[in-house]
């Protein structure tokens, strides 16, 4: 197993330098089973990600005008997709939503009366800073039976040096179009806690055995990385 570091200033710097690297060093193979079956993907092994300050904006990438190809994600679906972070609102045919694990969990439809963002934000508040409780989870254990599991499966905390900083796992993570979309909420997420608890926005730590590229997104990542 290659395991990669990537050490970026802001969200757009870490996505363009995950998208440079795995053209050179991820796993080309074809997808046996699970969302995309028989397509081909680009992975790497294993990533961190370490982003020192995620709250500098903007939060998505710019794709240069010169280019010609749309960007992977924009501030409109970023601030809709605010929702799925914040309420536990579900549209027809979907099997899950992370807002509805953060905010209001559920074992088989039935709700267990416990907000876990705000449960943090109260640790935190109410006990101080020198915890290693406040984990937030996302996946659950009848997941490995879902066709479409949640690709985030926790959000870790950790208030240090006056900051509240997220550690990240992806089981599995389009690096295309999902990362910067994820990391934008997944940023104003911490920055709404930030400000509950009482300290500074800190840094962000993802990391993900399954972080890759779509083949139909390889020629995109190659322009804007200037490969052709």
């Amino acid at each position: 197993m290659k395991i990669e570091f990537v050490e970026a200033r802001d969200l757009p710097d870490a996505w363009f330098q995950c998208v440079y690297r795995i053209l050179d060093s991820g796993y080309e193979y074809t997808i046996d089973h699970g969302s995309f079956a028989g397509q081909k993907r680009r992975e790497f092994d294993f990533v961190v990600v370490h982003i020192k300050f995620p709250g500098v904006r903007p939060l998505i990438p710019d794709i240069p005008p010169g280019l010609g190809i749309p960007a992977p994600t924009t501030m409109e679906y970023v601030d809709q997709y605010m929702r799925y972070w914040i309420t536990d609102e579900r549209q027809e045919g979907e099997t899950y939503t992370y807002g509805e694990r953060l905010v209001n969990p559920k074992i088989n439809e039935v709700p267990l009366g416990v907000n876990p963002v705000e449960e943090a934000i109260k640790i935190y508040k109410t006990g101080g800073p020198g915890t290693n409780q406040a984990t937030m989870e996302v996946g659950m254990p009848q997941d490995i039976v879902n066709p479409d599991p949640p690709c985030l499966r926790l959000i870790d905390t950790r208030v240090r040096y006056g900051k509240l900083h997220f550690v990240v796992y992806f089981r599995s993570w389009d690096l295309w179009a999902g990362f910067p979309a994820n990391l934008a909420g997944i940023q104003q997420l911490k920055e709404y806690m930030a400000a509950q608890i009482g300290v500074e926005d800190g840094e962000i730590i993802a990391v993900s055995k399954g972080m890759h590229l779509y083949d139909y997104t390889w020629d995109l990542a190659k322009l804007r990385t200037y490969r052709t």
